[in-house]
């Protein structure tokens, strides 16, 4: 059996630091004690979302392929014990309990002023104990599917997922992490006791716990709870992913009041450090181009063709790696083109440096305040360790991001030939053209 130990960890920018512990049984646990902060948050997170469809461990001779959607039905059903509700637990002791399943995590969490050790006894207690019979999994099927149903009619989800659609032949990241309903009456218990046995392993796992808690009250309940398992050598593989897209445009009729649109370009995946680089740089670069202050933006607004809510964001992860940009326009074609105007411009010429700093800056200074919120911390902790980093990594790397990173960023990394323009427009209206 391993030894448990211990490892502070500071950040070299901030002076903020938490504790890792590699704990005997499995796990591994980051506690920030933040004194002065009265609330505390748990995060319990498993590497495990809705793109890990196709597994091994070192017991399998071949890879097993699951249903569509069988991560975030797992979530769901981790909720009932045989006993009773975990919510109903959590009013006992006064937290706010919840979980989420994403592409590429599941996690279940709280969040409490008070009585934080018995929330944690309740997280780590339902988390191991998975209790799945045809009779639920029958009824969870009507839940989940009425849950598909409704965000197949959400505009926003159908232009996001619409795009992934277009940049991606293989990848599963492309597909709603629900699943579809003909893919999730594929569930069967068997099914679910076998991804549970897989990926909730605890050297799968991760406890971030940060606030108004002490890292040696922590280690007692998980001393006692913590259930060791042994290292299954867990491997996820992906599809080959080819380095084209599958269509140019998606157009779709929606009850909207207005065309919204989702441009993303597609780049190359990155795994671990140079996947948390790349983000910042393409995030800079994004912002520097797209933001309120840029020439694009005054002057997309003056002429009427987007409104306030234009925004881009990163969206990476195993296998995956998109520039996004989406907002609200009378002519989503004409604002594609004006997009990628402005990243070819910027190959040739480079970002204005005055930009670049102010965003750089920006960015640095929501970052530090993050330190100080209890939410963030346990996030960062959770997240960076599921990515194979430290949580200090991010600010790190930002400290030290340059124009020219930045720079060769959009000149070797971003191929406006790559991207994939998904509209939603009124049913109401006229035909559209560029349909896939």
């Amino acid at each position: 059996m391993n030894k448990t130990t211990q490892t502070v960890i500071t950040s070299s920018i901030t002076g903020d630091s938490c504790i890792k512990i590699n704990h005997s049984s499995g796990l591994t646990i980051y506690v920030a004690e933040m004194e002065g902060f009265p609330m505390t948050n748990a995060l319990f997170a498993a590497k495990y979302g809705s793109i890990n469809t196709k597994f091994k461990t070192c017991y399998d001779d071949d890879y097993c392929t699951v249903p569509e959607g069988i991560a975030h039905f797992l979530e769901h059903k981790l909720f009932e014990n045989e006993d009773c509700d975990v919510f109903s637990l959590y009013a006992k002791t006064g937290a706010n309990g919840n979980a989420y399943t994403s592409f590429d995590k599941t996690c279940y969490l709280f969040q409490c002023s008070d009585h934080y050790k018995e929330s944690l006894e309740i997280l780590l207690s339902f988390v191991q104990d998975p209790y799945f019979t045809p009779e639920s999994i029958q009824k969870e099927l009507g839940i989940i599917g009425q849950e598909i149903r409704m965000t197949n009619d959400d505009p926003g989800w159908k232009l996001f997922f619409n795009m992934l659609k277009g940049l991606y032949h293989e990848h599963p990241v492309k597909i709603d992490i629900a699943g579809t309903e003909s893919s999730i009456a594929q569930i069967t218990d068997k099914l679910l006791y076998r991804c549970y046995n897989t990926f909730y392993n605890l050297h799968n796992m991760v406890l971030s716990v940060s606030g108004n808690c002490k890292a040696d009250e922590i280690l007692e309940i998980a001393d006692r709870l913590l259930k060791p398992c042994e290292n299954i050598k867990l491997e996820s593989v992906f599809p080959d992913e080819p380095m084209t897209i599958v269509y140019p445009e998606i157009s779709e009729l929606a009850a909207v009041g207005t065309t919204m649109f989702c441009i993303g370009f597609k780049c190359a995946p990155k795994d671990g450090f140079s996947s948390t680089k790349a983000q910042i740089e393409a995030y800079i670069a994004a912002q520097v181009l797209t933001n309120a202050s840029s020439d694009l933006y005054c002057s997309l607004i003056k002429t009427g063709l987007i409104n306030n809510v234009f925004g881009s964001e990163i969206f990476n992860g195993e296998g995956y790696f998109a520039v996004v940009l989406e907002g609200e326009s009378p002519d989503p074609y004409l604002v594609k083109e004006k997009i990628i105007e402005t990243f070819e411009k910027a190959k040739e010429t480079g970002l204005d440096a005055e930009l670049f700093e102010e965003v750089r800056r920006s960015l640095y200074g929501a970052m530090i305040m993050d330190t100080n919120d209890v939410n963030s911390v346990a996030n960062i902790m959770m997240s960076s360790h599921l990515n194979g980093e430290t949580p200090f990594n991010t600010i790190e790397l930002l400290s030290k991001v340059t124009i020219d990173d930045v720079n060769r960023f959009i000149r070797e990394e971003i191929d406006t030939s790559l991207c994939t323009l998904s509209i939603v427009k009124s049913s109401n209206a006229e035909d559209m053209k560029g349909e896939a």
